[in-house]
């Protein structure tokens, strides 16, 4: 089980900057970031149907929601495996992402178990199963290759319901995997923090799809519709827009600190390094400023595109609009593109000390430099 802080994001970060050729860094510079959403399930493969809910349904709606979200950013390219109720077999999934040479692969699925208890969200990566839930969990999602013809000989003769198969299984993604971790790792702190939801971890196991991509990919289980609350939550269009809203956060701060090299020339500016950047100021917050009227708006987020949150500061005789908060300067970065991405295209960052008052962004960075 992968357990990452910001500090081993760090580390992280340093090995992907020296393993990444500069020609390809270049070259991504010169290219949108590909996302490809692959909604589980789908067509004769119902999935996991607990409480009488329906997993293909629940993951192909989250999918084309954070879809719809990615599409406002101008840097973003996303592409979808399905986007209507329809069977896409296991390969073909993976053939998609790969023949669009995607910078990600996020599959999106629901979980389900044989009694109401169990909570939470959980985000695969590829490997070996640790433990009998792991394989279970993988046993289940690769047993829908039995809805395509030949299987046995597409899968070289791999079983989806037999523990044999899985000792064997090659790690094909090993080049991927940190990255594949790092995105995971941010998908999972989304849903603890915003979403409040129990926190299962990131975790490897074998799944047939991520095994056949190229490229830094993960399987969502989103939450259990065998559990009362959760799967009246996953079933509905507030809770969806809930999941989509965490998961496309993820997804962007994983872009931003893939792409912090594009915030170099910024940070010199500021006298400050990458690495002072990646860890969260504990004296410091981070926040988005919208707007500035001399009109009073009540700060909700049906007045400010559905942002949220949303809070308001006087300055003489301006009002500040300003969204979100956070204590990390690169998921400042991702708040800001959110803001953008709704319309917002003047949006900055701001930066206020322990006692609310607005600071110079070059003196909230340098707290920890000059400590």
């Amino acid at each position: 089980m992968f357990r990452t802080n910001y500090s081993l994001q760090l580390i992280l970060l340093c090995f992907l900057l020296v393993a990444i050729p500069i020609d390809s860094i270049s070259q991504s510079k010169n290219k949108k970031f590909v996302v490809i959403l692959d909604a589980g399930h789908g067509g004769k493969d119902s999935g996991n149907t607990g409480n009488n809910y329906s997993e293909k349904d629940i993951a192909l709606s989250i999918a084309l929601k954070i879809g719809k979200q990615l599409e406002k950013y101008d840097d973003l390219e996303v592409i979808y495996t399905r986007k209507k109720d329809v069977f896409i077999p296991l390969d073909k999934r993976a053939e998609i992402a790969n023949k669009a040479s995607a910078d990600l692969f996020v599959s999106i699925h629901c979980n389900g178990v044989n009694n109401s208890s169990p909570s939470g969200t959980e985000t695969f990566v590829l490997g070996l199963h640790r433990n009998q839930d792991n394989l279970e969990v993988a046993m289940k999602e690769n047993s829908v290759i039995k809805f395509e013809d030949n299987y046995e000989v597409k899968y070289d003769g791999f079983d989806p319901d037999s523990p044999e198969s899985y000792i064997g299984f090659t790690i094909m993604q090993e080049e991927f995997l940190d990255q594949s971790a790092l995105l995971a790792d941010f998908v999972q702190k989304q849903f603890q923090s915003t979403l409040k939801m129990k926190n299962r971890g990131v975790k490897q196991a074998g799944f047939l799809v991520l095994r056949e991509t190229y490229m830094p990919s993960v399987l969502i289980e989103t939450g259990f519709l065998t559990n009362d609350a959760e799967g009246a939550f996953l079933n509905s269009n507030n809770g969806q827009d809930q999941l989509a809203d965490a998961i496309v956060d993820g997804i962007n701060d994983y872009k931003n600190i893939i792409n912090i090299t594009a915030l170099e020339s910024e940070l010199n500016e500021y006298k400050v390094s990458s690495s002072d950047v990646i860890e969260d100021f504990e004296a410091i917050t981070f926040k988005i400023q919208l707007a500035a009227s001399s009109r009073k708006i009540d700060p909700k987020p049906e007045n400010f595109k559905r942002l949220n949150p949303i809070s308001r500061n006087q300055e003489n005789d301006l009002f500040k609009y300003y969204f979100g908060q956070t204590n990390n300067y690169m998921s400042a970065q991702t708040l800001k593109d959110k803001a953008k991405a709704e319309g917002y295209t003047s949006a900055f960052v701001v930066a206020f000390d322990s006692t609310g008052n607005k600071i110079s962004i070059k003196e909230a960075l340098n707290t920890r430099v000059n400590n």
